[in-house]
């Protein structure tokens, strides 16, 4: 049997699914389509969520979809309310996650010192 303990992180992986649904089917803005929810957590009395999303694309998409997300706010907020049924809908805070950006960055760094190393082995 699953303590208690655990319950706002089950509520965070639920609330990264509904979002990023929401997101698909629901949201018309523009700005919307290239985001990707990556991870969620709550606050343990289940009344703040952070939710960090990232973008595939330019700063100019990553400034499209920030705005897109604060125009949308309200309306995914009062969607989770309806789905989650919980006895108060989370305030989200939408945070940018630069995690797959900083590793393509570190996998080509790591490609030029080992380039550099047979160059200067020869």
């Amino acid at each position: 049997m699953k303590g208690r303990g655990d319950r706002h992180v089950r509520v965070a992986e639920r609330i990264r699914e509904e979002i990023s649904l929401i997101l698909q089917n629901r949201v018309k803005d523009p700005g919307a389509g290239s985001i990707t929810v990556t991870d969620v957590t709550v606050t343990p009395d289940l009344r703040m969520a952070r939710v960090f999303y990232s973008v595939l694309g330019d700063e100019e998409m990553r400034k499209a979809a920030r705005d897109a997300l604060r125009r949308s706010k309200g309306y995914i907020r009062r969607e989770l309310g309806q789905v989650l049924r919980i006895r108060y809908s989370p305030e989200l805070t939408f945070l940018y996650d630069a995690t797959f950006e900083k590793g393509v960055r570190i996998e080509r760094l790591l490609r030029e010192t080992g380039s550099r190393e047979s160059n200067g082995g020869e």
